[in-house]
Parts: structure tokens; sequence; C-alpha cells
């Protein structure tokens, strides 16, 4: 055959594609080419993505919670306190001894070693104090402590007290307006209230009327201001 017959031969099937070509070719029918079951080899393998194989495992370390852990965990109500009786009398003795709108508020402490807790109206705590000291059953007769505390709102008096002769004791809170810081003294009922409540006039600027010798007992008579008091700003702040 001529060399001008070889060039207008045409090529047999496959012989005249490239090799890339053929490549190409061999990949496209692979993708397209149905799998078992008459599905494309794409959706086959989308499928078996898509199925799980197992029931997910917890996290290392967490198990499920039994069903009656959450009742477990609910907080039980409080014990009444064995001091309650005690409380109630106190109030009952004071209402019907002094006034029976004396007490404002009545409550055990229960952080404090479970003190019974009166919380007692300012006008009636003169009154209310000497009780306190000479009825029989309550008695009384010694003051532990007295001191103030400065709440922002209002200013407010501690008094622990002691009976020594029925060993039990009694917390009394009274508040006191924070612009007119007044209240009468016990220094008369208790002789410890003396100085205290010197301290509590000369720190926190509250006046006890008819004190015998109300006056400054850690500062100097020409301190400005009361130190403890909340909203206190000393004239020389580096003292």
């Amino acid at each position: 055959m001529s060399e001008q017959g070889d060039k207008n031969k045409k090529p047999e099937t496959g012989q005249g594609m490239s090799e890339m070509e053929a490549k190409g070719t061999e990949a496209n029918a692979d993708k397209g080419a149905p799998a078992a079951g008459g599905k494309t080899g794409e959706e086959a393998q989308g499928k078996a993505k898509a199925t799980p194989t197992g029931r997910a495992r917890p996290a290392s370390g967490a198990r499920p919670r039994p069903a009656g852990a959450k009742k477990a965990e609910e907080k039980k109500p409080e014990e009444p306190s064995p001091m309650q009786p005690l409380l109630e009398q106190f109030v009952a003795r004071i209402k019907e001894g002094c006034h029976p709108e004396a007490v404002v508020e009545a409550y055990i402490n229960r952080p404090s070693g479970h003190i019974p807790t009166l919380v007692i109206d300012r006008a009636h705590w003169s009154e209310v104090a000497r009780y306190l000291k000479e009825d029989e059953a309550l008695a009384f007769d010694y003051m532990r402590n007295l001191s103030s505390v400065d709440y922002e709102t209002h200013l407010e008096v501690c008094y622990q007290l002691v009976s020594f002769a029925h060993q039990h004791q009694v917390a009394v809170r009274v508040k006191v307006d924070r612009e007119e810081a007044v209240l009468p003294t016990v220094s008369h009922v208790w002789a410890a209230a003396g100085w205290n409540e010197r301290e509590a006039y000369d720190l926190m600027g509250i006046h006890f009327t008819d004190h015998s010798d109300l006056r400054r007992i850690l500062l100097p008579d020409d301190w400005v201001g009361h130190p403890l008091r909340k909203d206190y700003e000393p004239l020389d702040k580096e003292v």
C-alpha cells in the first residue's frame, strides 16, 4: 500500500486514543457503572455512610443516671431547731409582759449554733431590755456583747444576752435610722453596755440617749466622722 493510502486509512476503535483519554474513560465507566443491586457506586457508598453500624457509646466516664437519682438530690426540708420551743417562749413572754407589737421578727440563727434571735421595735426597746433582765422566766442578767452594723439602708445594734440562772441565751437586734441614729441606753440595765455604747457612738455615730458619759472612746474628741460607716470618707486618706 502506498504512503498516501496509509494516511487515508482510518484507525481501528481504541487504537487512536491516547493513554490519558483511555484512563479517563475507564474512570468514568467505573463511576457510572451500576453496583450490586442496580445502584451506582456513589449511591451505594452514600447509603453505607448513612446506615449506622450500631448505637453510639457514651463519652468516656459518662454513665446513665438511675431513675431515682433526681429525687435523691432534692433538698430535704430542714428539721425543726431544738431551740424553737425556747424562741417561742421568749416571744410569748415579751408580748405578754411588754407589748404585743414589741417583737418585729423572731427566728433561729442556725449558722451561729441555733441561737434564738429577736428583732425588737426601737420604740419598745427600753421597756423590753428591762423586762429581759427582770422577768424570772427570762433572767438575762449578763450582756456578753454589744456591736453595731451598717447595712447602708439602716444601722443596727446587736446585743448578745446570757442567763446564768437558766443557762440560755438570746440575740437581740434593734434597727436604727441612718439619718437619725438615736437609741435609748441600756447601760443602767447591763453595766457592760456603758463602754460598748461609747464605741458604737465613736465608730458608727449612734447616739444613746440618757447615757451617763457618751463621748468618744478610741478616737480624739475632734475627729470628724465615724470610720465604720460605709459612706465614711477620711479627710486625710493617708491616715
